[in-house]
């Protein structure tokens, strides 16, 4: 029997490549937070959070670590922004559509027409991407501007979100019925109807807009009677919640409470009219939070805005 002894050209080859190796693992122990260079000079509040990677705010933002925030890191805007065109947002939100229909499947309706499923719509069955990718919006990271985003509103070309749609289109022959219940004021609603076909959802059970403020003067409020001043809330000319001013007008609890408390009372209502809302898809946690949230809920990814 004879031995073969490796050629003497290719024992150099593997020891330059050991070499080399070494030399590498070495460098990067030299310094550690390479993989950190990416950094956000401020926190979601406004202040400086050192040795914060743009990766780990974001898994923050998605677990709910962090709230409340305002707006994107102006370092992290590059990164949000590859993040959302890139492959990593379409997987992942691949991956909350896939454990969803999961769950549908395995669910044994009624048959009543009373098993629904609850979506949200902007950048859950809609994505505003095209918006907030203009060098302006920065991906979140500069100042909301509801005079801009209004105008794209009324444009009605946003896309569809690709997994919530083929999840749309999955659940309804498996029997669900669909509600969206969206923040979007009432006013839009012939076209949010026309951009929601336009994307793909041609049929639904309900589409629950938010009613728009509605002044009421003292003259008028003093015809109220107790139970409907009671649905009534105090805001600003703005249309924001409770303020402590001399100046003072009454709208609808709708039309100026948060969008935790507003889609907590939707979801009640369908609750209390027989509809079993098995699943609810959202993009913000006040989509899934509160009251009457359903059986399952699954949140899909958004780190351009926070919404309470």
């Amino acid at each position: 029997m004879s031995t073969k002894f490796p050629c003497p050209k290719n024992m150099e080859l593997t020891l330059l490549f050991f070499l080399a190796s070494v030399l590498a693992t070495s460098q990067a122990a030299a310094t550690p937070h390479q993989i950190h260079l990416l950094r956000p000079h401020s926190g979601a509040s406004g202040h400086h959070v050192p040795g914060i990677s743009c990766l780990s705010w974001r898994l923050a933002v998605e677990t709910n670590n962090i709230r409340d925030w305002d707006v994107v890191p102006e370092a992290c805007e590059n990164y949000v922004g590859h993040y959302m065109l890139g492959h990593q947002y379409r997987k992942d939100c691949n991956a909350v559509g896939y454990s969803a229909l999961q769950y549908a499947k395995s669910l044994k309706l009624a048959g009543d027409g009373k098993d629904i499923w609850v979506f949200d719509i902007d950048e859950t069955a809609l994505s505003n991407l095209p918006y907030y990718a203009r060098p302006e919006i920065g991906f979140g990271a500069n100042e909301y501007n509801a005079t801009s985003f209004n105008e794209w509103i009324e444009e009605g070309i946003a896309p569809a979100v690709p997994a919530v749609l083929k999840l749309y289109q999955k659940l309804l022959p498996l029997g669900f019925k669909i509600v969206f219940i969206s923040g979007t004021s009432e006013k839009y609603r012939k076209i949010k109807i026309s951009n929601l076909k336009l994307a793909g959802y041609h049929t639904w059970e309900k589409l629950i807009l938010k009613p728009g403020i509605t002044f009421y003067p003292p003259s008028v409020i003093a015809a109220f009677t107790a139970a409907e001043i009671q649905k009534l809330v105090v805001v600003n000319a703005a249309g924001l919640p409770p303020i402590a001013t001399t100046t003072r007008d009454w709208a609808t609890s709708e039309s100026g409470a948060t969008a935790l408390v507003y889609k907590s009372a939707k979801r009640k209502e369908l609750v209390e009219a027989g509809y079993r809302i098995l699943g609810n898809t959202g993009d913000q946690w006040s989509d899934l939070f509160g009251t009457y949230v359903g059986n399952r809920t699954f949140k899909v990814p958004d780190p351009m805005y926070y919404i309470s």
